[in-house]
């Protein structure tokens, strides 16, 4: 399960958008587009910007190898069907243990004989 989610994990790509208004950050966003920052607006009137747009694009590996087990050499399918078989039978599960008095119900107790009879095991 781990291997599978490594595998996952190493295939994703994504963006990382910032947005900055001079020098303070005002938004980071990873799956969606980056909030502006309300100065922008007055900023395209006037022609000149101070508003500054980063984009981080993190590539995934896009190339994976697929082998199967005919790929393998003679001595390593061996190692592998051996070991398969080997330790397949660690896996099974138990067989149920049957339990005679299970659903034996106590009888009731009415009086506690061993103070009655003052009888103590000491």
């Amino acid at each position: 399960m781990l291997l599978a989610l490594l595998v996952l994990f190493s295939t994703v790509s994504f963006t990382v958008e910032k947005h900055y208004c001079g020098d303070i950050l005002v938004d980071v966003s990873v799956f969606t587009d980056a909030e502006k920052c309300p100065m922008e607006h007055l900023e395209i009137l006037q022609k000149k910007t101070c508003c500054k747009h980063e984009i981080d694009v993190v590539l995934g590996q896009n190339e994976l190898k697929f082998s199967s087990f005919e790929d393998l050499v003679f001595s390593q399918q061996f190692f592998f069907t051996t070991f398969t078989y080997t330790f397949g039978d660690f896996f099974k599960s138990l067989p149920k243990k049957i339990i005679p008095h299970k659903d034996y119900s106590p009888p009731n107790l009415i009086a506690d004989i061993q103070v009655l009879d003052q009888v103590f095991i000491i």
